[in-house]
C-alpha cells in the first residue's frame, strides 16, 4: 500500500474515505471539527443521537456527509482524552485497518497524526500508524492450492500534517515505517513455512537471496564438514539424526565504518523439532514449525535494517537444523564436546535449542562484537512465566539490559527482565560433563539462559526467550507474529542515533 501526505483543508479533500477521531466526552478532534463546521454541524448531530459515544475503537461509518469532499467519513473513538496512551494508539490503528479492509475504500484520508499521545513524536506515530496498517493487511496464502481472491483494493493512505514543516519528519516515519514492517512480513512468512518447506537448506538459500537483493549484504553459509571441523560438537549432536543438513549462516550487514566492531544477533533455526529421542507428544507438535521463529526475526531485522540503509555494522547469525529421531540420532546421556572446549551430558534431547546456540555464541567471538542478542523459542518454562504478552529477556550486562527494556516500551515489543544469578547454575552441574543440557522442572526458563551465559562470558550479550511472543499457534489469528523485530530493529536504531 502507498503512503503519502496531505495538508489544508480536510473537509476538500477529493477521497474515498476520512479518517478522524472523536473523544469519549462528546469532543470532536480537530480534523474532526473541521469537517463539523463544514458540514453545518453534522457530526455533533451524529454524537447527541448516541450513534457513537467516543469510546476507545468504536468506529461509524457515514455516507456523503454534508459540504465534505470525502466520500464518506469514519469517525473512529479515541477514549478519554487524558488517558490516551502509545499501546491505546496502536490498538485504535489496528481498529481503522480492520475497518478499511472490510469496506475495501482505494484511497483513504488519515487524520490521526493530530492525535496527542503523550511522549510520542509525529515520527513515532506515522510509523506506528504504518507498522500496524501493514500488520492487519499482512496474510499467508503462499502455501494456499488456489490463490484466494484478493478482495482488498486499498491502494493509498494520506497522512493529514497540520504544518508543511513536519512534512520531512513524517515522510521518514514512513520510510523507517515501511522497511520494519519488510522485515516483519518477511519473519511472519518464514515462519509460517512448513517443515517440509522451511529447511536449514531453504533458510540458506533465503539468506543467500538478501545478498543479491540488497548491496549492504553478505551472506556466508558453513556446511556440516566445516561445523565439525570446527569443533561443534553440541550443534552436531542435533542436526545428525536428520536427513536434513544443518547450516551456520553468517548474514552481515555493512552499514559502518569497515573496522567497526558489529553487533550481533544470533537465532535459533530449529526448522522442525520432533524432541528427537525424547519425542514430543504428537498433539501439539505441528506446532514445532514456529521453532525457527528465532532465526526468522533474526532475517526480518537484517531486512529491515538493510532497507533502511541503517548506518551500523550488524551481523545476523543462524543456527539452522531440524531435530529428529533416527539411528544417528543423539541419545539421552550422551556427552558431547562444544566448540569452547566445554563438555555437555545430554540429558533430555528435546532441550536442543541451546544445543545448536552455545556453539553459534562460541563461533561469533570472532568478530569481537559489540554487543550480542540471542533470540530463540526456547522453552514452555517461559510462557508458563510470561504468557504471550511479554518476551523474557536476561542479559549479563546493565546497559543492555536497560537499552532492550527502552526499545520494548517504544516499539510495543516489550521485554521483562528475569533472573540470571548464579544461585540457578547448580541446577545444571553435572557429575559427568562441565554441565548437563537441562537443570530439573524448576525454573526452566531461567536455567536455560544459565546454560547459555556459560558462552558468552566475553562480551556483552542478552537473551531473549520468545516462546510465548513469536507465534499464535491456534485460532483465527493463528501463526506467527513476527516478533521480536519491532524491538531488535527498534534496539539497532536507537544505538546508531
Amino acid at each position: 500500500m502507498k503512503y503519502g501526505t496531505r495538508t489544508g483543508n480536510p473537509a476538500k479533500a477529493r477521497t474515498q474515505c476520512a479518517i478522524v477521531g472523536v473523544y469519549e466526552n462528546g469532543q470532536l478532534s480537530p480534523s474532526a471539527r473541521v469537517l463539523d463546521k463544514a458540514s453545518k454541524g453534522y457530526l455533533r448531530k451524529i454524537l447527541k443521537r448516541n450513534d457513537i459515544s467516543g469510546k476507545t475503537n468504536q468506529t461509524l461509518l457515514l455516507h456523503d456527509v454534508p459540504n465534505v469532499g470525502a466520500t464518506r467519513v469514519l469517525l473512529v473513538g479515541l477514549g478519554n482524552e487524558k488517558s490516551m496512551s502509545s499501546a491505546k494508539y496502536a490498538d485504535i490503528a489496528r481498529t481503522v485497518i480492520g475497518k478499511m479492509k472490510a469496506t475495501s475504500f482505494r484511497t483513504n484520508l488519515c487524520c490521526l497524526l493530530e492525535v496527542d499521545v503523550p511522549g510520542r513524536s509525529i515520527e513515532w506515530k506515522t510509523q506506528k500508524i504504518v507498522e500496524s496498517f501493514e500488520a492487519g493487511l499482512y496474510s499467508f496464502t503462499e502455501m494456499k492450492g488456489k490463490p484466494p481472491v484478493n478482495t482488498v483494493s486499498i491502494e493509498s493512505v494520506d497522512l493529514l500534517l497540520d504544518d508543511k514543516s513536519e512534512l520531512e519528519t513524517v515522510l521518514n516515519g514512513i520510510a523507517v515505517g515501511n522497511a520494519l514492517t519488510a522485515g516483519i512480513s518477511s519473519a511472519k512468512t518464514l515462519g509460517n513455512l512448513p517443515g517440509n518447506i522451511c529447511t536449514p537448506t531453504y533458510l540458506a538459500n533465503q539468506a543467500k537471496q538478501l545478498a543479491k537483493d540488497y548491496s549492504s549484504i553478505t551472506t556466508k553459509v558453513i556446511e556440516e564438514k566445516e561445523i565439525e571441523k570446527l569443533g561443534m560438537g553440541a550443534f552436531m549432536s542435533v542436526t545428525r539424526g536428520s536427513v536434513q543438513p544443518g547450516k551456520l549462516i553468517v548474514i552481515t550487514h555493512k552499514g559502518g565504518k569497515a573496522k567497526e566492531a558489529p553487533h550481533v544477533l544470533v537465532g535459533k533455526g530449529i526448522t522442525f523439532d520432533t524432541g528427537g529421542i525424547s519425542l514430543k507428544p504428537g498433539g501439539g507438535m505441528h506446532e514445532m514449525i514456529w521453532d525457527m521463529c528465532g532465526a526468522a526475526s533474526v532475517f526480518g531485522t537484517m531486512v529491515a535494517i538493510a532497507e533502511q540503509g541503517l548506518a551500523m555494522n550488524v551481523i545476523g547469525v543462524i543456527a539452522a537444523a531440524e531435530n529428529m529421531p533416527s539411528g544417528d540420532a543423539s541419545r539421552p546421556g550422551d556427552i558431547v564436546k562444544t566448540m569452547s572446549g566445554q563438555t555437555v551430558e545430554i540429558l533430555n534431547t528435546d532441550a536442543e535449542g541451546r544445543l545448536v546456540l552455545c556453539d553459534a555464541l562460541t563461533y561469533i567471538d570472532q568478530f569481537n562484537p559489540k554487543t550480542v542478542i540471542d533470540v530463540a523459542t526456547l522453552t514452555g518454562a517461559c510462557v508458563i512465566a510470561l504468557g504471550s504478552h511479554a518476551s523474557a529477556m536476561y542479559a549479563n550486562d546493565e546497559g543492555v539490559a536497560a537499552d532492550l527494556t527502552k526499545a520494548g516500551e517504544d516499539s510495543l515489543d516489550r521485554v521483562w527482565r528475569m533472573p540470571l544469578w548464579e544461585d540457578y547454575q547448580v541446577q545444571i552441574n553435572s557429575a559427568f560433563a562441565d554441565m548437563a543440557n537441562i537443570g530439573g522442572r524448576e525454573a526452566g526458563s531461567i536455567t536455560a539462559a544459565c546454560f547459555l551465559a556459560r558462552f558468552t562470558k566475553k562480551y556483552r550479550w542478552a537473551h531473549l526467550d520468545v516462546a510465548g511472543s513469536a507465534f499464535k499457534g491456534s485460532g483465527p489469528s493463528k501463526g506467527s507474529t513476527g516478533r521480536p523485530v519491532s524491538l531488535l530493529f527498534e534496539y539497532l536504531n536507537n544505538l546508531a542515533a
